[in-house]
């Protein structure tokens, strides 16, 4: 299905850091839930299915893609604000999408 150019723009997409990583115990599929700061648009919250590539510790700094004007989705008891980028490997796993240089938080995606 094609989009047009004014349906992509519609589409909020930033760089943040990750503040925060810790296990989603209450989720369904093995998940973390970030903290992601967005620089002066503020920190969101995010529930990402990353645990298959990912520790928590290699988590804290890096830098992600996401989509952060969707609606608050809750997932069990979290409130999840952006959804992090990622792109599925040939397993379905979620490898994320970040930028190859630093960038300020919060710099729009075109």
């Amino acid at each position: 299905m094609e989009i047009s150019w004014s349906d992509f723009e519609k589409i909020d997409i930033r760089c943040g850091t990750i503040i925060s990583a810790k296990p989603f115990e209450k989720a369904v599929k093995p998940s973390f839930q970030l903290e992601i700061d967005f620089g002066i648009l503020g920190v969101k919250k995010s529930s990402a299915q990353i645990t298959h590539h990912y520790q928590l510790d290699e988590l804290i700094g890096k830098q992600v893609v996401a989509v952060i004007n969707f609606p608050v989705k809750q997932i069990a008891n979290f409130f999840s604000e952006c959804l992090v980028l990622g792109v599925y490997d040939t397993e379905g796993q979620v490898i994320l999408l970040e930028p190859t240089k630093a960038v300020k938080n919060g710099c729009k995606i075109g």
